[in-house]
């Protein structure tokens, strides 16, 4: 089986990209100290988008190939697909200078046969990514010693994660805590 088509390796470059471009104004590590400094700060900072990549990229990518990695190891094909209407619409609000956005820029496709309790362990493997590298971020942040930008680093990891696996938890419309309520309804007799 294969483990990534060119298709996918595709999307999953224009998605880190597409992060990175999203984030960079809001996890900038420098902010101007005057006026002039403000007027004078170019439109697309590099260190800032390589930053933004760094940080948010792992949080999503890892999030999906936790999903398509999980359903292959229980034998069922998976496919990673960007959603161009979830991700327009990120780069959208991030144009408009949005105080919120909404990340939706991808999805795993698994075949419509699989059963309701293996769709609820497939699902729940995206945000169990997310746990665990809220979980090495807070461990790293609080036993070893860090630098004022690997301290952000790991703070913003953390808090990424923690706010991806807290919303796709939420047992709701295509989200994945609606398809692992579903797996544990059902192992009770009640889906």
């Amino acid at each position: 089986m294969v483990l990534f088509t060119l298709p996918e390796l595709g999307a999953l470059i224009v998605l880190t990209v597409s992060l990175g471009y999203i984030f960079m104004d809001f996890v900038s590590m420098h902010r101007p100290k005057t006026i002039e400094e403000l007027y004078k700060r170019s439109i697309f900072n590099k260190n800032d988008f390589y930053f933004a990549m760094m940080v948010t990229a792992p949080a999503v990518v890892l999030h999906e190939l936790g999903h398509k990695f999980v359903a292959m190891a229980l034998g069922f094909q998976s496919t990673f697909h960007i959603w161009p209407f979830g991700l327009g619409l990120a780069v959208f609000l991030k144009l408009i200078a949005s105080p919120f956005l909404i990340i939706a820029p991808g999805y795993v496709s698994i075949p419509s046969n699989v059963p309701v309790v293996t769709q609820g362990i497939i699902a729940f493997a995206g945000p169990l990514v997310n746990a665990i590298l809220y979980g090495v971020s807070f461990l790293v942040m609080n036993y070893q010693r860090l630098s004022r930008r690997t301290y952000m680093f790991w703070a913003i990891t953390r808090r990424i994660n923690g706010i991806l696996f807290i919303f796709n938890m939420l047992p709701f419309w295509v989200l994945d805590g609606k398809k692992v309520l579903n797996a544990i309804l059902y192992i009770f007799g009640w889906g």
